[in-house]
């Protein structure tokens, strides 16, 4: 009774494998071509993530930027060889069952990764718009410095004491942001006072000389002075003139050299700039 039960079991599981070679044998071209197939498409995803690649460097600056999107559209391929791959084979049941799980596994990441994957398409935003750049001046969120690096989660600012802050891109997104790097030419103010007994006609003069010897005007710009008040102890004027500058920084340097050259001016042609003065009266 074992004896026969042993052989009908294996009688059985001959006649399995039996079956499995000759489907095997059958569909030996079919697996051949959906090798051949796989090979073709993994070789086209390694080809497009090179191509793609160089031609993002003259779109999107961030190397990260790059890689991750070339990357993606080479495994967009890549799955895409497969899915053809086991049509070839007639493996339908396996095929749905693949794209069943790649969309519930893409809603269980996309669900669990929602703010990082929120941070990584303000990345992708800052990329391709041109919006901000490494090397921009830039005043986002209560702080400013300049940009050392964009990454796809967040950017790295650098501010003027050396301290590295770092934001989360979706930050920059959603909210303004000042950045000096996207004009050639910014309007700097400074401000100062002569005596009373001064020459206001003279001081203009002398003022605006001196600025623009040291930051001439391009064509359709002016230094511009005008007095704006009486003060406690002097007649306080505004003096605004253009300079070059793609960052903040520029704009406080240029403030220090216009100061110097004004001061140095106003010496030169006996132009007081006061100092406060208190007048104490004993009764």
């Amino acid at each position: 009774m074992q004896e026969e039960t042993l052989k009908s079991s294996w009688g059985k599981v001959s006649d399995k494998l039996s079956g499995w070679l000759d489907t095997l044998v059958i569909n030996l071209p079919n697996i051949f071509v959906a090798i051949i197939v796989f090979i073709v498409f993994y070789w086209l995803a390694n080809t497009t993530n090179n191509l793609l690649n160089k031609l993002l460097k003259k779109r999107i600056k961030q190397s990260s930027v790059r890689n991750l999107i070339s990357r993606m559209v080479s495994l967009l391929v890549v799955f895409m060889g497969l899915i053809l791959a086991l049509s070839v084979l007639n493996l339908d049941d396996a095929l749905n069952t693949v794209l069943a799980g790649a969309g519930i596994a893409g809603v269980a990441v996309s669900l669990a990764i929602q703010g990082t994957l929120s941070n990584t398409l303000s990345g992708f935003y800052l990329a391709v718009n041109d919006v901000i750049e490494v090397g921009n001046w830039v005043v986002t969120n209560g702080y400013s410095g300049e940009i050392i690096e964009i990454s796809l989660r967040n950017t790295k600012l650098k501010e003027s004491d050396n301290n590295i802050v770092v934001i989360p891109n979706k930050l920059i997104v959603e909210k303004p942001f000042k950045n000096y790097g996207l004009t050639k030419r910014i309007r700097t103010t400074i401000n100062c006072g002569v005596a009373y007994d001064s020459d206001l006609e003279k001081v203009k003069k002398v003022a605006i000389q001196a600025i623009n010897e040291v930051f001439p005007p391009e064509s359709g710009e002016e230094i511009e002075l005008y007095y704006q008040e009486f003060g406690a102890s002097s007649i306080d004027f505004m003096l605004r003139f253009w300079v070059d500058a793609t960052r903040n920084l520029t704009a406080i340097q240029v403030k220090s050299e216009a100061i110097m050259a004004i001061k140095k001016a106003f010496e030169e042609n006996n132009i007081e700039i006061p100092f406060p003065i208190r007048t104490l009266i004993n009764k």
